[in-house]
């Protein structure tokens, strides 16, 4: 039994192997992993370059930007080296660190949507005291706040998988680690994992998703009060974008709990697609939303390609 424990030093990714899909699929998923990095480096980009974007909301956009890069970059070699070079094997240290930097950068995205949620409370509730309630000092603080608490949170997470051997199989059924999968192959016991998991969801996403709807029944309150219907209309429209990206976070995340915890009896691939979901379509939707949804940056985007555009015209001629 110690020599079968020991002799799991790898972990095998599975993937769409084994499915229909298979062979065809990776043209879809490489375009969504190109659109991902073009969409976000475009929003970082824009908002860096223009001087008039520089304001709290474009910060936390920013930093969205960055978390949702970060978390489609953590995810990328295996699922690319799966179906470009069918490297399914993957090594202890690297699956764990691969795990880590998918769940704190969750947990991040998580904590950023609710500083978002907070500059629209305060631009609504309070518009007179913005500027010097939201300088870029509390910015830079609410920012590193939300990374440092996620990377804290998450930081157990290898070590508790690490004293583990796995004896019972080393076939995980995604294309990278996660830390529910990984610690239902473990020998013993996984009840510690098991109990810190749910602290590390109730202290993130159960505090913040509550604080995210909390924030917005008093917006709610506030614009009911505004007499204008023009004014309240405006002011709504601010939070559109938001509310979209909250929703494009928060149901992929209860959709994949729902599958994890009761539809076991479920086809493979409903398992697949709901956790790629998750991981994939707030990176890839948050920019496409943001700059339809958001006229500034809207405008910018536009302004940046005539440019482009301009400029290959003028290097024909």
């Amino acid at each position: 039994n110690t020599i079968l424990c020991n002799s799991y030093s790898t972990f095998f990714l599975m993937g769409f192997q084994g499915l229909d899909l298979h062979g065809w699929i990776s043209v879809p998923f490489c375009s969504i992993y190109l659109t991902v990095i073009l969409g976000n480096l475009t929003i970082l980009h824009v908002i860096h370059t223009d001087a008039t974007l520089h304001e709290p909301m474009y910060y936390f956009l920013a930093i969205l930007a960055l978390t949702d890069l970060g978390l489609c970059l953590s995810t990328l070699p295996t699922v690319l080296g799966i179906f470009w070079f069918d490297a399914r094997e993957i090594g202890r240290s690297a699956c764990f660190t691969q795990l880590y930097f998918i769940h704190t950068l969750s947990l991040v995205e998580s904590s950023v949507l609710l500083s978002m949620s907070i500059d629209r409370y305060v631009a609504i509730c309070n518009p007179l005291r913005y500027s010097t309630v939201l300088t870029p000092a509390c910015i830079v603080k609410m920012g590193l706040s939300s990374v440092l608490r996620s990377a804290l949170l998450i930081l157990p997470l290898p070590f508790l998988l690490k004293r583990f051997q796995y004896c019972r199989s080393h076939v995980l059924a995604h294309a990278y680690c996660l830390h529910l999968e990984i610690m239902k192959l473990a020998c013993s016991s996984i009840i510690v994992n098991h109990i810190y998991g749910l602290f590390v969801v109730a202290c993130t996403v159960a505090v913040d998703s509550l604080l995210i709807f909390l924030s917005y029944a008093l917006i709610l309150r506030t614009v009911l009060s505004i007499a204008s219907r023009q004014q309240r209309l405006r002011a709504l429209n601010t939070c559109a974008s938001h509310v979209c990206a909250v929703l494009l976070f928060y149901i992929p995340m209860i959709g994949l709990s729902l599958v994890h915890h009761f539809g076991e009896h479920l086809p493979r691939v409903v398992h697949l697609l709901t956790s790629y979901v998750y991981l994939l379509v707030p990176p890839l939707m948050n920019p496409i939303v943001y700059s339809i949804k958001t006229k500034q940056i809207r405008q910018r985007i536009i302004k940046k390609f005539q440019f482009v555009k301009s400029l290959r015209c003028f290097c024909k001629d």
